[in-house]
């Protein structure tokens, strides 16, 4: 293995109640068990990371300050410790941008950033390009049937009924857990 797996995981929709361009703290509502699911990940040893588009802010619906606001929320809600990074694009639509998903950008600066090996790693989300995302980097992919996961047509490695589902998913397929329960 190259470096540390990770877990890149979609927001809206995936960790948190889909909110169309949130930006009001008080409409952040973190499904159940998810702060928990999170710390699971990190006592088996995978970096979590944050990958969002946030179109909202290109295209004017709100500011960089509100999304701080949602995220601070977010991040209070989860726990800030379970969180390594969060990487958001706040490029509209039909803007070039190798950052915006589908396109791998977030998750190539991650990788690079934190010395993260893509291949032992997972991208969690509910939306098609959510899972073409993490197939472009090089990662496994799992659809959650939250938000808008249920009426996607991809074709994921797995679809699990909730990102708190998908994370055991997830240590039950990990390298990482096989090898401590060899030993």
């Amino acid at each position: 293995m190259n470096g540390s797996p990770a877990v890149f995981f979609d927001r809206d929709g995936t960790l948190m109640e889909e909110v169309e361009y949130c930006s009001d703290p008080a409409m952040v509502r973190v499904y159940p068990g998810i702060p928990e699911a999170l710390e699971r990940l990190k006592a088996a040893g995978f970096r979590i990371i944050l990958i969002t588009n946030q179109a909202g802010i290109g295209r004017g619906y709100f500011t960089l300050e509100q999304y701080r606001a949602v995220e601070r929320e977010f991040l209070r809600q989860v726990g800030p410790a379970s969180i390594d990074a969060s990487y958001f694009c706040p490029d509209a639509p039909g803007v070039p941008s190798l950052r915006r998903k589908p396109e791998p950008g977030m998750v190539l600066e991650a990788a690079a950033e934190y010395g993260i090996d893509l291949e032992a790693s997972w991208f969690v989300g509910d939306k098609a390009i959510d899972i073409e995302c993490g197939r472009r980097a090089g990662t496994r992919t799992i659809l959650v049937l939250t938000g808008y996961g249920k009426d996607q047509d991809c074709r994921p490695d797995f679809r699990a009924g909730t990102a708190a589902k998908a994370v055991s998913l997830i240590l039950r397929h990990s390298p990482l857990n096989r090898t401590r329960d060899s030993t």
